[in-house]
């Protein structure tokens, strides 16, 4: 465990990114269910390059009460009572994320997670939902600041559709695993690894930061 903080650390004011996915029952963060959720935690080497690490994804239970609108299950395929599905409770599944996150802002001198996310306020409204909900205390997440892809894509590459983004960036893109939690959790890492990437290579970013600056 470091007691200083890494380079990671450096690079985002003390925050640690986290691309979170999420695969739900609707659009509605306070009614309808969380169906799936991912999390990437990411990680730097020692020359700077951000890479995707850590994966942990959960098929959940639906909330009692929760809705489920079948054009939602129609657009993903899930079925969320399928006998094998292997779902847990969202409080368990939230959980479990966020104990991996507090470990690594540990091992990385970080002082907190931001989301990051594929049009990341639709995943960052369900998790803070399922936190509430469950009353979950020590969310590692800052609790509205986040990065979004969908906006980062429209800056570096002309695109907004995650599958567009990707093939803007050259990362192969499979259509019919998309709408998993943990695969477009993985395409989100990978594109936003690549604009980090590509920032520092082209001279982008200066590392001026002070390490005692606050996030």
């Amino acid at each position: 465990m470091s007691s200083t903080k890494s380079s990671l650390a450096h690079r985002f004011r003390g925050y640690l990114p986290v691309v979170i996915d999420v695969e739900t029952g609707g659009f509605n963060h306070h009614k309808d269910a969380l169906l799936e959720i991912a999390a990437v935690i990411l990680q730097m080497d020692e020359h700077g390059i951000l890479l995707p690490g850590q994966q942990i994804h959960h098929h959940v239970v639906p909330f009692p009460g929760a809705n489920i609108d079948q054009a939602a299950l129609d657009f993903t395929g899930i079925d969320p009572y399928h006998p094998f599905r292997g779902a847990v409770d969202e409080v368990d599944a939230i959980k479990d994320i966020f104990s991996a996150v507090r470990l690594a802002l540990k091992d990385e001198g970080c002082n907190r997670a931001i989301l990051v996310g594929h049009n990341a306020f639709f995943d960052r409204d369900f998790v803070n939902a399922a936190v509430d909900r469950n009353g979950i205390k020590r969310n590692p997440f800052h609790p509205f600041s986040c990065f979004d892809t969908a906006s980062i894509g429209g800056v570096a590459v002309g695109q907004t559709v995650l599958a567009k983004v990707c093939k803007a960036a050259h990362i192969p893109f499979d259509n019919a695993e998309a709408h998993s939690a943990i695969y477009d959790a993985m395409k989100t890492a990978e594109f936003f690894c690549w604009v980090v990437n590509k920032w520092k290579m082209l001279g982008g970013w200066p590392n001026t930061a002070s390490e005692d600056e606050e996030p």
